[in-house]
């Protein structure tokens, strides 16, 4: 089985989706919160990872989403789908149809969100935002680096693992319930952080944007964030370009109101895909020539000057004339 380039899945293995799995466990975490574990179906164990990795994961309604991996014995998988009807229906799907025993398909793990080397960890979680964070914090443990966890969420009822953390850390855990004591103020939380800081955000995207807006002042302090949406920010108005495929020798245009892979799509050329959101890095693209407007969650600001990749199902052109390496 793989997935088209709609996301839906087909019946061979391709690029996005490559490892059989079965569900080994489940559990619930927190309120809305369920735990997965995933065993290879083959004999042999899954994969090795980093910490910040995530994997694709495909629902048993067909829709592909990414899930962080958490901390977990050799060769085997644990993510952590929070249940979210404002979705796409991926995380409803897999609560309700997924059971322990049932096969799906998952990607390799793909790392966005690798641990720096840093003098001292900050570690800002928002809800679910936590799931790649545990990862982090086990291997700045293991690196004998300090560190702290701030641990957000509405209440503690919904936090997955809180109580966990807190009984193994009480001195490098603070647990804020906004519903309890209102909004807590980043600048105030993480000012005077010593130089050489580096800190580890997952969440909300206003809960991300308030952590860089902290860190930015402080000198020799970094901020590194994972987004559950991509922070796609219009930088010019949308226009219609031309674009080129150095390998296969099509040429079309793309309109302004379709992107780079839905133009794709409809002139029958296949661009592996996945989120479709600018948040996974399936569709990233080699660049030939053109100036690229960039509005994906993967790339860093270095990448982006470059120039020399994009994400398809995001990204355009400001040039107006683009060429890809497909």
């Amino acid at each position: 089985m793989s997935l088209s380039s709609s996301g839906v899945a087909t019946s061979s293995p391709g690029r996005a989706q490559p490892l059989r799995v079965r569900v080994a466990a489940r559990r619930p975490v927190a309120e809305r919160v369920e735990e997965f574990v995933l065993t290879a179906v083959s004999d042999d164990p899954l994969p090795a990872w980093s910490a910040g990795s995530h994997v694709d994961l495909v629902a048993p309604s067909g829709v592909v989403r990414q899930y962080s991996l958490c901390p977990a014995d050799p060769g085997v998988y644990r993510v952590v789908v929070e249940r979210r009807a404002d979705g796409r229906g991926g995380s409803v799907s897999v609560h309700d149809d997924l059971a322990v025993g049932d096969e799906t398909w998952i990607s390799l793990p793909r790392n966005h969100f690798a641990l720096t080397r840093a003098l001292e960890y900050v570690f800002v979680a928002g809800g679910i935002g936590i799931t790649p964070i545990l990862a982090l914090i086990d291997e700045a443990r293991s690196a004998g680096r300090p560190w702290r966890l701030l641990y957000i969420g509405r209440t503690r009822a919904e936090m997955a693992y809180v109580d966990d953390l807190v009984s193994a850390h009480p001195d490098h855990v603070i647990v804020h319930e906004s519903r309890v004591s209102g909004r807590l103020t980043l600048s105030d939380a993480l000012s005077g952080s010593a130089r050489g800081t580096a800190v580890y955000a997952c969440g909300p995207a206003a809960m991300l944007d308030a952590v860089a807006d902290a860190c930015a002042p402080q000198p020799a302090v970094d901020s590194f964030t994972e987004r559950f949406t991509a922070a796609i920010a219009e930088s010019v108005p949308n226009r219609e370009f031309e674009l080129s495929l150095a390998m296969s020798g099509v040429t079309l245009t793309v309109p302004e109101d379709r992107t780079i892979l839905e133009a794709l799509d409809g002139s029958g050329v296949v661009a592996p895909s996945s989120c479709r959101e600018g948040m996974c890095g399936t569709c990233e693209t080699g660049v030939v020539s053109g100036e690229v407007d960039h509005r994906d969650a993967v790339l860093s600001p270095e990448e982006r000057a470059e120039n020399e990749s994009m994400m398809i199902c995001v990204s355009r052109c400001t040039s107006g004339r683009l060429v890809l390496e497909l």
